[in-house]
């Protein structure tokens, strides 16, 4: 569904031997999960947006784009009919999963938000932000029912305990912090680590809790005589992501050093390295069943591994524009468009994907396509898209050329480049139907 589609270009079908991925995303997949059915997946992506995955067809199934910042975390209710998710615009939001409406929007952290759970009961979701707090969120009446203070520094993860009457965080300042859900009392403060904790995670006993850091390293806790149990090291590079299989026997990492590393919780020590991205990883979650994991990064994909196998999996193959001589796909322009067409279409019946198609963008006014959910300030603007403006977009960025724009766009200094980028978009998106 968001295969990159040029104009005139014929899409060729490539089976990929590593397997398929789930790509769509126009910028780092900084989150994931999978349904409680595990028919379903929710990726979070630095592009503002979240997707709805089918895994058995390992396609697209919709969109949502309501958040004004990078999207960092998301999670499913227990009915999996909603889901939360948590953005750098320091906001919890709450969504219909099958319609992909927006139910309700939490504020109240004063920073980004890295993190969000939802307890086993569906009742609650707890955030982490990096305004050095906790906060437990009642979902039913959809307002804060606390705020925990305690670390000293950015909390990076939050869960909930399997029972739901406690929470494990983790944060910049090195400590895991174990509260009473209850009434948000601190029960223990675990140190052990070098450097910050970016991911935790808790077995299905709830006894026992699994992190990562920056340190380089997974540790694994033993929650009732709040201690370390083992340090798990291997990685080159911070740990960015942990799961915990559902049967307790399996942990999984992955981090800077690109590649995912499955652990035995019962010996304590590497099972296997089970592949990797081409960028760090930065979240990971096991299929209800324990079958499959599915792993987040930099590379703008969600990968599925077979934990019986070992090997990468996937249900589809990628589509690639098949190179026009007569609309000059290899030149410089449609070199630098590559990174664009993850988010935009450019043929007459492409739609809209992460961002709006740019099909006859030329002359349009800004926020202007039916259909896409534009940030507030560009459903107002007054901007026309032209070579000037365009090209002002690419010099300036979106913060100072567009502000407001959900466009996750790097600056582009070359003159020269914009110019080649500007003919080469007003070629592809001008042609007839």
């Amino acid at each position: 569904m968001r295969s990159a589609v040029l104009a005139a270009a014929a899409l060729l079908t490539i089976a990929l031997p590593a397997g398929a991925v789930m790509e769509g995303h126009g910028g780092f997949v900084k989150g994931v999960a999978i349904s409680p059915d595990g028919r379903f997946a929710l990726s979070a992506s630095f592009d503002y947006s979240l997707i709805l995955w089918d895994l058995a067809r390992q396609e697209e199934v919709r969109d949502f784009v309501e958040h004004e910042g990078a999207v960092n975390a998301v999670a499913f209710l227990p009915d999996g009919r909603q889901a939360v998710s948590a953005s750098d615009d320091a906001t919890v939001r709450l969504w219909d999963v099958e319609t992909g409406a927006l139910l309700h929007t939490f504020n109240g952290h004063k920073g980004k938000v890295a993190a969000v759970a939802v307890s086993p009961d569906g009742r609650f979701a707890a955030s982490a932000g990096w305004d050095r707090t906790v906060r437990l969120w009642d979902l039913e009446a959809r307002e804060l029912l606390r705020e925990l203070d305690g670390h000293g520094d950015n909390v990076n993860a939050v869960a909930f305990s399997p029972d739901g009457t406690q929470l494990l965080s983790g944060s910049y300042d090195s400590t895991l912090k174990l509260w009473r859900v209850s009434d948000g009392a601190l029960l223990a403060t675990l140190t052990g680590h070098d450097f910050g904790v970016n991911a935790v995670a808790f077995t299905p006993d709830g006894k026992r809790a699994v992190s990562g850091s920056v340190d380089e390293t997974v540790r694994v806790w033993d929650l009732v005589e709040g201690k370390e149990i083992a340090t798990l090291t291997g990685h080159e590079g911070p740990v960015f992501g942990v799961a915990v299989s559902p049967d307790g026997r399996y942990a999984a990492s992955g981090g800077a050093d690109q590649l995912v590393r499955l652990w035995d919780l019962a010996g304590l020590r590497l099972l296997r390295p089970l592949g990797s991205h081409r960028d760090p990883i930065w979240s990971l979650a096991f299929s209800p069943d324990g079958s499959r994991l599915l792993s987040a990064g930099s590379d703008q994909v969600v990968r599925v591994w077979d934990l019986t196998t070992g090997k990468e999996v996937g249900a589809k193959s990628y589509r690639l524009a098949a190179p026009d001589p007569t609309l000059d796909d290899d030149s410089r322009g449609a070199l630098l468009f590559r990174k664009c067409q993850v988010c935009h279409t450019v043929t007459p019946d492409g739609g809209n994907r992460a961002g709006p198609t740019l099909y006859r963008v030329f002359g349009r006014r800004a926020g202007s396509v039916p259909g896409y959910k534009y940030s507030e300030a560009l459903r107002n603007s007054d901007v026309v898209w032209n070579d000037e403006s365009i090209g002002r977009l690419f010099e300036l960025g979106p913060a100072e050329a567009a502000p407001g724009s959900k466009m996750p766009l790097q600056r582009m200094p070359s003159a020269q480049d914009r110019a080649e980028l500007i003919a080469y978009l007003k070629r592809i998106t001008t042609q007839a139907p």
